[in-house]
């Protein structure tokens, strides 16, 4: 669907008229075969394989600069992946599951189908255009759902590449890409689809929540908050400290999962703040004309990230950049290590994404974990130790959406682990078995044997049904 633009009013009809169709051409084939599924499934690998240059360029062209073994890494390589590893365990998730049969229902036979859902609507966000697009639709076609997106705004080379592709590969009836501002956002997001995903913010979230619960639109809310990184004693210091660095400087910090700030014991603070902007030096010794360093979504987002800097320095936190200069068209921000900053200042409140990691100094790990759980629960939460005790302390007294130990952001891009948030950090999850089950309806079925106890004890209730009732161990009053 082209960019969608007119009166007032058009913009919902033509949404209402394109989910019609689709579900019109769901009700004709509301069941796929695995052999279907699979087929679309793998076109969407073929989509990728054949294209993966031009999306390549798209994405640089949307963001100013993205690196382009970023592009790779995170876009095309777990998009692929997640594709087929649902291509293989498809025939088995189809399978119905047989369910125990309680002896009072005896003979009898349970199980429970796996039935799609419709139509899904997927509402993607800007920092992966790719993954966070094609990686949901797996799952959906996985399902054996239809499906219509809608890309962000901020990334319209990268959404125009994906309707063109994607119309060439799926007739609309099956998948259809709807491009537009946020007023079409908005009316996409009232469609009284069969569920909804949105990625994004969590105050965005929360509009759309809304606007779905006006149709009781099943949803799931992929959102973000503040990811922390819990360092123990036990765990070398530099060697936390370059890791760390390469999960928050990915994408430029622009990742729902990116480290947002790290709680450090307090000697090993200032040496934990240094080390990191050493690592990220070395990873970047320029950054003008840095082709690895990918530059910041918009100017606005590149203003937001300096006035959250400017803000901690100015309330006394030790703010250390990179020396390197970023200047020119490129929205390049620096990687930035700010120690101590105010708790009370929005570098703690707000979702930094972007390339800046406040580092807090803590006296225990009692001390770190209260601190993580004072707040609101984080999508992602990242321990370095050695210890085993401490690792299952941190994972039974935390709560977050996925967990990465000893490292960052990996569990994000496991084909066979789930992802989603919880609370303020969204709903639902995704990926894997767990995504077909998200897209599907698990449809109970029961089917009694040749003997149904319930059809026996029936009205006039007298010595039958006394005689069943304690036959079940329930001796009626007189």
């Amino acid at each position: 669907m082209d960019q969608m633009v007119g009166r007032a009013g058009s913009v919902e009809i033509e949404l209402q008229g394109a989910l019609d169709r689709q579900r019109r051409a769901f009700d004709l084939a509301p069941m796929p075969s695995a052999a279907k599924r699979r087929d679309h499934l793998r076109r969407l690998e073929n989509l990728l394989t054949q294209h993966q240059a031009q999306f390549i360029a798209a994405i640089n062209a949307d963001f100013g600069n993205r690196s382009r073994v970023e592009t790779l890494m995170s876009e095309i390589l777990p998009t692929l992946a997640a594709s087929a590893h649902a291509r293989k365990h498809l025939p088995r998730w189809m399978r119905p599951e047989r369910r125990a049969v309680g002896m009072t229902f005896q003979p009898a036979a349970n199980r429970v189908e796996y039935k799609p859902l419709g139509v899904v609507g997927v509402v993607a966000p800007w920092n992966y255009p790719v993954f966070l697009t094609l990686g949901p639709l797996v799952d959906i076609l996985a399902a054996g759902n239809r499906a219509m997106i809608k890309p962000s705004e901020l990334t319209p080379a990268t959404g125009a590449l994906l309707a063109r592709l994607l119309g060439e590969v799926f007739p609309p009836e099956e998948v259809l890409v709807v491009q537009g501002d946020v007023a079409v956002g908005r009316a996409f997001c009232a469609l009284p689809f069969d569920h909804l995903l949105f990625t994004g913010s969590t105050h965005v979230g929360r509009e759309v929540m809304r606007a779905a619960a006006e149709n009781l639109v099943p949803i799931t809310l992929e959102l973000g908050g503040k990811s922390p990184v819990i360092v123990a004693e036990d765990f070398d210091t530099a060697r936390a400290a370059q890791s760390v660095a390469v999960g928050k400087f990915f994408n430029a910090g622009q990742t729902c999962t990116a480290p947002d700030y790290a709680l450090v014991p307090q000697g090993q603070a200032e040496f934990f703040a240094r080390a990191v902007l050493r690592a990220a030096e070395a990873m970047f010794p320029a950054l003008n004309g840095n082709a690895d360093y990918t530059a910041i979504i918009s100017d606005r987002h590149h203003q937001r990230l300096t006035e959250l800097v400017a803000e901690a320095e100015a309330a006394g936190a030790l703010v250390l950049r990179h020396p390197a200069a970023c200047s020119g068209n490129i929205r390049h921000f620096p990687p930035t290590v700010v120690l101590d900053p105010p708790l009370d200042g929005r570098l703690m409140r707000d979702e930094i994404f972007g390339p800046v990691l406040p580092v807090i100094r803590t006296t225990s790990l009692e001390a770190a974990i209260g601190f993580v759980n004072k707040r609101p629960r984080p999508l992602a939460l990242y321990a370095y130790t050695k210890v085993r005790a401490t690792e299952r302390m941190i994972l039974d007294r935390t709560m977050s959406g996925g967990v990465t130990l000893n490292s960052t952001i990996l569990h994000t891009a496991q084909e066979d682990l789930p992802f989603g948030g919880v609370g303020p950090s969204g709903m639902g999850a995704y990926h894997a078995r767990e995504g077909f089950v998200q897209f599907s309806h698990a449809r109970a079925v029961h089917k009694p044997g040749f003997f149904a106890g319930f059809e026996y004890v029936r009205p006039p209730h007298g010595a039958k049904t006394r005689f069943a009732l304690r036959a079940l161990g329930i001796m009626p009053k007189a």
